[in-house]
């Protein structure tokens, strides 16, 4: 593992963003432009399994894609293993992208429905050149294997799987190229509660299995609660708080996130797989240089309409925006 060089040596985080920032120009002629992802700082440490939650809209997605490099930020840095990935020749970043893959919400739509399962799952092996015809073929029947699907289904077209099938062909076809990172947004959200269950377990066995570093974005507290280490919540396109998943469920310390807690009103309805989230209040949009959550906060302070929290630790590991912590 590659540390910092110093007194006290520090993991190099596997994916960190610098003031990531991404714009969007206005939709029509009146229209006005969006920061989906404003100025974010997050560090994930190797074989870590961070969740980011917020309802929708909050830039969850549009973070993922940034990191990913689906889309090109704005302003600000992606690092992956300390290299910075927008330094990168499109030959070296094509090169680099089989040590991050990305799991879509929507399994159908992510997926060819005219190809089989085999196709799907050796397609990447087949871009990249890896191995041979017959260490190919052993590699589909191990992520098969993996994913806990029936080689009698290598054969399907993605159209004729259940949803909860297909999901587990985009997860297989993320891990084809041994990533180090995967990144899953909201991979049960489109599934029944009694599959999301399945997939959710099938991921943290995964991430055992293959040593895996994992993102989980959702808006479900049930999912980020029933898997992940570590949890960041993002509001209007800003990190307002992060901590140790323990730690976070405990106590929140931001009253979005005391808001998105109390939305499930116990640990009991995480527990028996009803995932709620609160519901999404228009703010106003001139939010960029106050607290975007200000016009909907019951502690709101006049410091909140006139300067943007920055995110501070207050203990080891655990960091708030808020002026009422700072």
């Amino acid at each position: 593992m590659n540390s910092i060089p110093g007194n006290s040596p520090k993991t190099v985080p596997l994916l960190k963003t610098q003031w990531l920032c991404k714009d969007f120009p206005p939709s029509g002629f009146w229209g006005a432009g969006t920061r989906a992802v404003d100025n974010v700082d997050m560090e994930v440490d190797p074989g870590e399994i961070r969740g980011i939650v917020g309802e929708s809209g909050s830039g969850k997605t549009t973070l993922a894609r940034c990191c990913m490099q689906l889309i090109k930020p704005s302003s600000g840095a992606v690092y992956f293993d300390g290299e910075d990935l927008s330094t990168l020749s499109p030959a070296a970043l094509r090169a680099r992208r089989q040590d991050f893959q990305m799991v879509f919400q929507d399994p159908y739509g992510s997926l060819n429905p005219a190809m089989t399962v085999e196709e799907i799952l050796l397609e990447p092996l087949q871009i990249r050149r890896t191995g041979t015809q017959e260490s190919r073929d052993q590699r589909v029947r191990e992520l098969l294997d993996a994913v806990s699907l029936s080689e009698a289904l290598r054969k399907r077209k993605a159209a004729e799987l259940s949803g909860g099938q297909q999901q587990r062909v985009g997860i297989a076809r993320g891990l084809a190229l041994r990533p180090r990172l995967l990144v899953a947004d909201e991979p049960v959200s489109a599934l029944d509660a009694s599959v999301q269950a399945q997939i959710l377990n099938l991921m943290a066995d995964l991430k055992e299995r293959y040593s895996l570093t994992l993102i989980l974005i959702s808006h479900s507290l049930y999912a980020i609660h029933y898997l992940c280490s570590r949890v960041s919540v993002m509001y209007r396109g800003r990190i307002v708080e992060e901590a140790p998943a323990a730690r976070f469920f405990e106590k929140p310390k931001h009253p979005y996130s005391r808001i998105l807690f109390d939305s499930i009103h116990d640990l009991s309805s995480l527990r028996e797989g009803r995932p709620h989230a609160a519901k999404n209040s228009p703010s106003p949009a001139n939010t960029r240089l106050s607290c975007a959550f200000y016009p909907r906060c019951p502690h709101a302070f006049s410091s909140c309409r006139e300067q943007i929290p920055i995110l501070k630790e207050l203990s080891p590991g655990e960091k708030v925006a808020c002026f009422l912590w700072q």
